[in-house]
């Protein structure tokens, strides 16, 4: 297995406060990595050691195969927190002075990388005038613009907007895909990583709670049948009596999970109707990424 980053009991201590303890990741090398956890988790502090813009307490750091060195640090492209730009220069003019700082000599990458953020139509406009948006689509052009081996991103669709959000994940996948980088994403909208990760690590107070492959979290998924009633006691008593259901859950007081594989709908919609049972809505669904996180974050046991 070749692993492009590890880390060995990664640990921050800020005022004798463990932010991050004892962290142990492994990014192979060409897949997204979505890293998932609460505000405050410890999810940058890590991005910010891995990118060596603050240093570990204690802990190893390991990538490309090699400890931190410039050479190293030349592979790796990022954004981690609010991009900052010279906002009198045009995304242009900010894109070149990245090149010369990182001694990258082909210009002709900038318009590429403006082009597949979409932002090539207002190259010569002030990143002043830019929205949010627009300046974290110019973020990503500029962590992408040396094509690094390696690329960090923290929440990189924050201020876009569903239409962005979808070309942005298009080009993560074609990063990872075509050109071969190894992606590590951080984000709140889980929906996303879901489509993109094939591998997610969950962290808590600033533990790994656990590093698990997309497969094999999509291989957990259970299909069920989801009940919006407002007699969920009388609902309860017929999928109980009437139909010998047993594999329910009770979620909050109007909405009913039925677990049972072989139940029909259509029969438990007739046995509900007949019994004066109404149905704000049924349908069936299956268990995503954010049902497998919560009951992680919480503690509860993974399987339905």
């Amino acid at each position: 297995m070749t692993y492009i980053v590890q880390t060995n009991g990664l640990t921050k201590t800020y005022q004798g406060i463990e932010v991050v303890s004892n962290v142990s990741m492994h990014i192979k090398k060409g897949e997204i990595y979505g890293f998932l956890g609460p505000n405050g988790a410890g999810k940058t502090t890590i991005m910010k050691m891995l990118t060596s813009l603050v240093k570990p307490t204690s802990g190893e750091i390991s990538i490309l195969g090699n400890k931190f060195t410039h050479m190293v640090l030349g592979n790796i492209g990022s954004m981690i927190e609010y991009p900052i730009f010279y906002e009198n220069l045009t995304a242009e003019e900010n894109l070149d002075l990245h090149c010369e700082y990182m001694g990258y000599h082909n210009k002709k990458a900038i318009q590429e990388v403006l082009d597949m953020v979409n932002l090539k139509q207002i190259d010569k406009k002030p990143v002043k005038t830019f929205s949010l948006g627009m300046k974290q689509r110019l973020g990503i052009a500029r962590a992408i613009l040396t094509k690094p081996d390696l690329l960090i991103l923290d929440e990189p669709v924050n201020g876009l907007d569903p239409l962005g959000i979808k070309k942005i994940r298009q080009l993560f996948q074609v990063l990872s895909k075509e050109y071969g980088m190894t992606l590590l994403i951080s984000s709140h909208l889980l929906s996303e990583i879901e489509q993109i990760a094939d591998t997610i690590g969950v962290i808590r107070d600033g533990r790994l709670l656990e590093e698990v492959s997309m497969e094999d979290v999509r291989g957990q998924n259970t299909e069920y049948i989801e009940l919006v009633t407002s007699n969920q006691t009388r609902a309860c008593f017929v999928l109980e009596k009437e139909l010998q259901l047993t594999n329910f859950k009770i979620l909050n007081e109007k909405t009913i999970r039925i677990y049972e594989a072989e139940a029909s709908q259509a029969a438990i919609s007739k046995a509900l109707i007949l019994n004066d049972v109404d149905i704000e809505s049924m349908n069936k669904k299956y268990t995503s990424l954010e049902d497998y996180f919560i009951k992680l974050i919480n503690g509860n046991s993974i399987s339905a």
